[in-house]
């Protein structure tokens, strides 16, 4: 009988709850959705999943497979002491032990917020301040200088005239970006500017303005333990591109110079976390970083299908687990992104508008 009852001890599976962003599953996706699918096929433990949701209409809280109850919390403009308070309410009642945010915006509250989470007996897996603001847009080109890195010359500038003198430094086509998200390329000083108009609306100043650099554009998600250890690396060509310039469909390569420049960036960063280091390789073989975005990618679920789960490893070292990098994926695996129609009843909506919680 004892020996039985080992034996189940053994093979039970470690029950943990984790809350999870993002999952506006629309046609510029946030990776919330992804990264749950890939936690959910993990069989080395039993995830509870929370959803933290912005919005009534994200589909991904209505996808009850993936998400068994979702929460609003309130937009990251309101600050650290209302995300603070909502996260004591749903904690109160979830017990929540791991929070994976997915948005760049919200990121520096949860990082703020990382050591009293963790009192509360909540983990996170995030980049700490100085790296998190290291591989800020607004800094990444002096980020590349420092480390040797392609990067292209940018400007940050606060209004329309400012764009003149880029230009003129530049030349054009320039890229117009804001801080967060958005980037439009511009081929004359009035898209320029009405560029700039468009993404100051949406985003807030500054803006960056980035040298236009010519290339094939090559995507890594990488996942750092936060001592300059990359746990995976698994670089993706786009196959498909939306109009707003998000990948449709993709497929994984088999290219050491971009798994050797995760690398090197996770290094010389101790990142920990994950993150996707946007590329443009251009035609003599210069790998230009033009983003780090400091999260997982809307693709991530690629790397649980070619054999490295990102998102179950960062589960994995944020409860303790000590990880061994990966060595091998499978090479030209494809993902194409598809549209159905979600259908649900009016009585879910008006309880997530009105309550917060479904």
């Amino acid at each position: 009988m004892k020996n039985q009852e080992d034996k189940i001890k053994t093979t039970e599976k470690r029950k943990i709850v984790i809350a999870v962003t993002a999952l506006n599953a629309i046609d510029s996706p946030g990776p919330g959705v992804a990264v749950i699918r890939a936690i959910r096929e993990c069989p080395d433990f039993e995830a509870r999943i929370i959803g933290l949701s912005y919005e009534a209409l994200e589909p991904g809280l209505y996808m009850h497979d993936l998400v068994d109850k979702t929460y609003q919390i309130p937009y990251p403009s309101a600050g650290t002491d209302s995300l603070m308070g909502r996260l004591l309410y749903i904690h109160d009642i979830e017990q929540i032990d791991l929070i994976i945010p997915n948005f760049d915006a919200e990121l520096f509250n949860f990082i703020k917020l990382r050591d009293k989470l963790k009192q509360m007996g909540i983990q996170t897996f995030l980049p700490d301040l100085d790296q998190f603001e290291a591989r800020d847009k607004a800094k990444l080109y002096e980020f590349g200088k420092k480390h040797d890195l392609y990067v292209p010359a940018d400007k940050i500038i606060y209004q329309t005239k400012d764009l003149v003198a880029a230009a003129t430094e530049m030349g054009y086509p320039l890229v117009v970006k804001g801080k967060f998200y958005d980037a439009i390329i511009a081929n004359t000083f009035e898209q320029a500017e009405k560029a700039f108009y468009k993404i100051q609306a949406k985003w807030g100043l500054p803006i960056i303005v980035q040298e236009f650099i010519n290339g094939t554009e090559i995507n890594i998600a990488a996942l750092g333990d936060g001592e300059g250890n990359a746990i995976s690396v698994i670089p993706m060509r786009k196959l498909y591109i939306t109009d707003k310039g998000k990948a449709w469909a993709g497929i994984t390569l088999d290219d050491d110079a971009y798994i050797d420049l995760a690398r090197k960036f996770i290094e010389v960063t101790k990142w920990r976390g994950g993150c996707e280091l946007e590329i443009m390789q251009t035609s003599d073989g210069k790998p230009y970083i033009m983003e780090v975005n400091p999260r997982f990618p809307a693709w991530i679920y690629l790397t649980a299908a070619a054999g490295q789960n990102q998102p179950a490893s960062l589960v994995k070292m944020a409860m303790g687990e000590k990880l061994k990098p990966f060595t091998d994926y499978e090479v030209g695996k494809i993902f194409v992104r598809y549209a159905w129609d979600l259908i649900t009843n009016i009585a879910e909506f008006q309880k997530i508008s009105g309550t917060g919680e479904l």
